[in-house]
């Protein structure tokens, strides 16, 4: 068999996978097919994802769901303003041992799990925030000098509330750089409101099965990352990401006047590992431009910081980047 035949059946039983995935989601949550390709795709691409959209809109009902049909422990925080970094982490208890002799032991906090849900975080103050930091970017836990590895896969899922609703704190900017993309969750269509009505305003009730492994997340993980790029498609994410910075050569009037910082080489990670997993969710095997573009909102959205004149104005993130979409240059193909 060739290697070509060989990559072609693995991206079929990728695709295979993802499908069955995507139908015990279905079962449960109405609609939202961009969000769960999003999700998914942050899952594959082994980092994180922020969900945003004000209450009642399901997020927590699809993360619950891809939980329970994954066969990996989860936990749930809910963040609230009292909220305490312990309250996640853990602690470091004191005990009696035999002979009355003190001994320390660390209680395990919620954040030890492979699947996390960490359900409206900006309603915790920054400080609790903070402590997600390094287990989201390192994969570990230091407490009292003494680093616990938190193991594979790992998968934050955050929930957020818009700013402008009471009692919300925003993220730090450090944070918020963590997280692979950040998705906004619409507003569901008049079908599916019929939808959704039918399925909760009846008895009855949809059981969710596992359906993948933790050994199907780690070599579907495996394979986004060992999917080849061309040179040409990380060169236009480079681009992309540089147009973002107002002092970098190619950034845009509209950038230049009204961003104060643009995107870390995060976000070009996060562009390319997105549309590495977009590829392959879709059945391919080969990254275009077009999968750049259709991952460049998520994954920038959260990491340009518009300075004073921006925020005044109203600008939306949103918008800017898809200014850059269409002028940005694409390069040649070899």
């Amino acid at each position: 068999m060739s290697d070509s035949q060989q990559v072609e059946e693995r991206v079929q039983e990728f695709s295979r996978k993802t499908a069955e995935l995507k139908t015990m989601l279905g079962r449960v949550v109405v609609g939202q097919a961009e969000i769960i390709d999003g999700v998914l795709g942050c899952l594959l691409a082994d980092s994180h994802v922020l969900l945003e959209g004000v209450p009642g809109l399901g997020k927590t009902l699809l993360i619950r769901t891809l939980a329970q049909a994954l066969r990996v422990p989860f936990s749930r925080i809910q963040f609230t303003p009292d909220l305490m970094p312990s309250d996640i982490l853990g602690t470091t208890i004191l005990e009696e041992g035999p002979g009355g002799a003190l001994r320390s032991e660390f209680r395990k906090g919620p954040i030890f799990s492979s699947i996390v849900l960490a359900d409206e975080i900006n309603r915790a103050t920054p400080k609790t925030q903070s402590a997600l930091l390094e287990a989201m970017q390192e994969h570990r836990v230091t407490m009292a000098g003494t680093t616990y590895e938190l193991g594979s896969p790992y998968f934050v899922l955050a929930t957020q509330n818009p700013l402008e609703m009471e009692g919300t704190y925003p993220l730090p900017e450090a944070q918020l750089d963590r997280f692979l993309m950040k998705l906004i969750v619409p507003f569901p269509s008049h079908e599916e409101l019929h939808e959704i009505l039918f399925r909760t305003t009846q008895n009855g009730t949809v059981n969710v099965e596992p359906v993948w492994s933790q050994n199907d997340v780690l070599s579907c993980q495996r394979m986004v990352r060992e999917l080849p790029v061309a040179r040409f498609v990380k060169e236009y994410a480079i681009r992309l990401l540089r147009a973002t910075h107002p002092r970098l050569e190619g950034a845009s009037a509209k950038v230049r006047r009204f961003v104060l910082s643009g995107a870390s080489p995060r976000g070009a990670q996060a562009l390319v590992l997105g549309a590495k997993a977009r590829a392959l969710l879709s059945g391919r095997a080969a990254v275009s431009i077009e999968d750049v573009r259709a991952v460049a909102l998520p994954a920038l959205r959260h990491r340009i910081l518009l300075n004073f004149e921006g925020e005044a104005e109203g600008i939306l993130r949103d918008d800017l980047i898809l200014d850059l979409i269409e002028t940005v240059a694409v390069p040649k193909e070899p």
